[in-house]
């Protein structure tokens, strides 16, 4: 499966893929990253891994949808079948939606449908959450919302600070993204209302198992396979 990634800042998710890919165990080809920021580290990840680039400053445009359009022009010359938002800071217009429905994934630092919005994790701490995490889900037109494909957890302790807790979050995210997508890839995603089903597979599963340590302690559901 041929996947553009879109993101607007430093691309940490892009190099999982990159790095998951590099590993076998993420059976796709990343043929294009593009950005609304020309200045992304995440395009430098993407040059050192080889990978085409589009990059282009979204206030040059008239408006949201122009420049979905010319993302969109790219994105269906590359041949791209599923489109990634890793780290995109802007929300996607309609016909670019309808124009890949069901074929957009993006992550979201934190258990949703609980806070959303850029700055997730400070909101979570601010209203005294005990556990936070992220989420991976299917883009719909609603900001972060769209069906959840899979959720990690981590725990907050008291006046952490929300620096150190995305950190731990960030770790996660580099697990299940790649994980989900590689189940779309494998066919083994099913969409039933708001419900992802997620078929059962012969590979050997690893199930997230918390320790002592509130630094590494971590829940994902459904549990991840074996490579991720």
């Amino acid at each position: 499966m041929k996947i553009a990634v879109l993101l607007s800042g430093s691309g940490s998710n892009l190099q999982a893929f990159i790095d998951k890919q590099h590993e076998g165990v993420l059976n796709a080809e990343i043929v294009l990253a593009l950005s609304n920021n020309p200045d992304a580290y995440g395009l430098k990840r993407a040059d050192a891994a080889g990978i085409p680039t589009w990059a282009q400053d979204h206030r040059r445009y008239s408006c949201r949808e122009k420049f979905d359009q010319a993302m969109l022009a790219v994105i269906k010359k590359s041949e791209a079948e599923l489109i990634v938002l890793a780290g995109y800071m802007r929300l996607l217009s309609t016909p670019f939606i309808k124009e890949f429905e069901g074929r957009i994934m993006n992550i979201h630092p934190s258990l949703l449908p609980a806070f959303p919005g850029a700055k997730a994790v400070a909101a979570a701490a601010d209203y005294g959450v005990k556990l936070s995490g992220c989420t991976v889900h299917f883009v719909e037109e609603q900001l972060d919302s769209g069906p959840v494909i899979i959720q990690a957890a981590v725990p907050v302790p008291v006046a952490e600070d929300p620096k150190l807790t995305l950190e731990r979050i960030h770790r996660l995210e580099h697990r299940i993204y790649p994980q989900a997508v590689q189940w779309l890839v494998e066919g083994r995603l099913k969409l039933e209302g708001r419900q992802v089903i997620l078929t059962e597979s012969s590979q050997p599963k690893v199930f997230a198992r918390p320790d002592y340590d509130l630094n590494s302690q971590w829940l994902v559901f459904p549990p991840l396979e074996q490579g991720f």
